[in-house]
């Protein structure tokens, strides 16, 4: 029987709590001191010295790493990331370091914006910490054509706050952690559509990942925090063995958060691979959600304890009400129509089909302020921003973000 929309009374989980491996990012600060030759690395001594401390190096620009085995020399996807090495030349990925390129530094430092900088040779000021699981430089504070003089670029007013630290640290206590004066800046203070279109034009700028890859990176962005050999499965919440995916009975496989049906993008590089909204799931129970729209009421499922369903709408156990609409509302301002994808957006039915909506929009703003970001969610976020894509969920870091856009 569908009880859709009524008032039902169910216990509200407790909240697993646990440490947030978070990483802060530095401030970008403005300097005019000048890279002293003595002490700016080579790609090689700063692949050697990946322990955390902050240090200057210089190298040459030779794409845009994808993983830790993949460099792209053409054909660049995203902006948040450069690998350089010794020499122009260089083919080895072992021997490149990869380049965290962050926004401020995106418009001169990006390749997807500044092709032509491929070839030539960089000095970065930051972290040296992997990135991508390879040898890495992290959350940088200078960035200059070159072979470290001149002033760092982009010309920034000092920002206070913490610096990098390389061992985890605790959750950031402001609602958007350390990027309101960087990642988010364009956007703070905005509401309504001047609002959407900021953080539309900061989270599309990422890199995109391939089907095969979301295998890995879920197992890294949904770890069993009690177990780090399993990841947790969204609507079951059961702990399960990362390596027990696939397609059988009691396997996880990718669920698509946003039904893949609804503006028909499949699982092809882009919105089908967009990691913000892939999540573990038990196969059967993936089955039985389907590309159903999200609604409140309907009948108990059995493998998934607290989930409800009907012929036309699912709605998920509680611990994850939240999550399902942050995800839904990151899909709906990430993909505008602009780039080649459906425009999706939100509406109020359940009906949707292969149009680029889903639904109910009221219902998940009700879900978005019931159930706000735990500990997982957001470092679930953060290793996204930090490990796979370079963009991060806004209404993660900011749920109120939702009122302010949608009412």
């Amino acid at each position: 029987m569908n009880t859709k929309n009524s008032t039902r009374s169910r216990p509200r989980r407790l909240a697993t709590a646990f440490a947030l491996a978070a990483v802060l990012v530095a401030p970008v600060v403005v300097t005019t001191a000048v890279a002293s030759a003595a002490t700016t690395l080579t790609v090689a001594q700063a692949l050697a010295t990946q322990d955390g401390r902050t240090a200057t190096v210089t190298g040459y620009v030779i794409g845009q790493p994808t993983s830790n085995t993949t460099v792209l020399r053409s054909g660049f996807t995203s902006d948040t990331a450069i690998a350089i090495a010794d020499t122009a030349a260089e083919t080895s990925t072992s021997r490149m370091l990869y380049v965290q390129v962050t926004a401020a530094y995106r418009s001169t430092f990006g390749l997807l914006t500044t092709p032509g900088l491929r070839g030539q040779r960089v000095t970065a000021t930051g972290t040296l910490t992997a990135y991508f699981s390879h040898g890495g430089l992290k959350n940088p504070t200078a960035m200059t054509l070159g072979g470290g003089g001149g002033t760092p670029s982009p010309t920034q007013s000092p920002t206070p706050g913490p610096t990098q630290s390389p061992t985890p640290g605790p959750t950031p206590t402001s609602p958007g952690g350390d990027y309101d004066s960087t990642y988010y800046a364009s956007a703070i203070g905005k509401t309504g559509p001047a609002l959407r279109s900021s953080l539309h034009s900061i989270i599309k700028v990422h890199t995109k990942l391939s089907y095969d890859q979301v295998w890995e990176a879920l197992r890294d962005t949904d770890q069993d925090p009690a177990n780090t050999n399993n990841v947790i499965l969204l609507y079951t919440g059961r702990s399960q063995s990362k390596t027990s995916n696939g397609g059988g009975v009691d396997d996880w496989n990718r669920e698509h958060v946003w039904a893949k049906s609804h503006g028909d993008f499949g699982t092809a590089t882009g919105p089908g691979t967009d990691v913000h909204h892939l999540r573990p799931t038990d196969v059967s129970v993936n089955s039985t959600r389907g590309n159903k729209d999200f609604d409140n009421g309907g009948s108990p499922v059995a493998e998934a304890p607290g989930c409800y369903t009907d012929a036309d709408s699912w709605e998920p156990r509680n611990a994850v009400k939240g999550d399902v609409a942050r995800m839904i509302m990151y899909m709906a301002i990430r993909y505008e129509g602009t780039d080649g994808w459906p425009n999706l957006e939100m509406n109020q039915s359940v009906n949707n089909g292969t149009a680029p909506y889903h639904g109910r929009m009221s219902v998940l703003l009700q879900w978005n302020q019931l159930d706000p970001p735990d500990a997982f969610e957001k470092r679930r976020n953060q290793r996204i921003y930090e490990r796979w894509q370079g963009n991060r969920n806004p209404f993660v870091d900011h749920p109120e973000w939702a009122t302010a856009i949608w009412g």
